[in-house]
């Protein structure tokens, strides 16, 4: 089972990221189980063609243990298997407490067993990397981190924040830096900034996905752009994107 974690700044498109990778692997013939771990719970939508889906949070507020895997779970498209971590309730509670507490509640639910995937994405905001954030990356969850970013100045900060969390455990047995992927903004010295924070971080660029109004179109239908524009250069993007992170 490969474990990926995919971090980034809260609207910067890992999501749009990972569901289309996701959606290009399980196109691939592979088991993808993909885990949201945003308070937002909207990682997984486009997969879901926006039907509604129980976050981990919300059904053990609701039901404290007594719930089942498939409470939890929706097979999206391609037969991606979603999942939400969610978030407390608004104004109560920690997120990164929540984040922990829904990692676990899935681990003990058997998830990983039930619908043995071979690949596992967890995508996490990386606005703030305190305990419940890096859950991802240091509690033997992901193998690897990928973190997605932008030329734009708040997205390169979040990134180092990111790089940085991830060096001081490098030396602890957890998950390693894979790389970075560029969501190009067009901004610009774009290639050059995110260049340089990969030699400061000794990574490199594993992926470019360039910017597209399709992207904005698919997800008004609420679907991936693997499954709205198939034959779309920024297709063929996720495509490159997916076989490189396997590889």
């Amino acid at each position: 089972m490969k474990k990926i974690a995919v971090y980034g700044k809260g609207g910067i498109g890992k999501s749009t990221i990972v569901s289309n990778m996701a959606a290009a692997l399980a196109l691939y013939g592979y088991r993808v189980l993909q885990i949201g771990c945003d308070p937002k719970a909207d990682s997984t939508i486009a997969l879901r063609h926006g039907n509604p889906l129980p976050t981990v949070l919300e059904t053990f507020r609701r039901k404290k243990n007594d719930f089942s895997a498939e409470e939890i779970v929706q097979i999206g498209y391609a037969g991606v298997v979603c999942a939400e971590a969610g978030g407390p309730v608004p104004g109560m509670g920690c997120a990164g407490r929540g984040i922990i507490t829904a990692l676990e509640k899935i681990e003990a639910k058997g998830i990983y067993e039930k619908y043995q995937p071979d690949i596992v994405f967890y995508d996490v905001l990386g606005d703030v990397v305190c305990g419940g954030f890096s859950m991802p990356m240091r509690g033997g969850y992901a193998d690897k981190v990928y973190i997605v970013t932008s030329g734009e100045n708040m997205s390169i900060y979040a990134a180092a924040n990111i790089a940085t969390a991830i060096r001081n455990f490098q030396d602890r047995g957890y998950a390693s830096l894979g790389g970075i992927i560029l969501n190009r903004r067009n901004v610009k010295h774009e290639t050059e900034k995110v260049s340089e924070l990969c030699e400061d971080f000794q990574t490199a660029i594993i992926g470019t996905i360039e910017f597209s109004e399709l992207v904005q179109e698919a997800e008004e239908r609420k679907m991936t752009l693997m499954e709205a524009y198939p034959d779309s250069e920024t297709a063929k993007s996720y495509w490159r994107l997916a076989r490189m992170i396997l590889s």
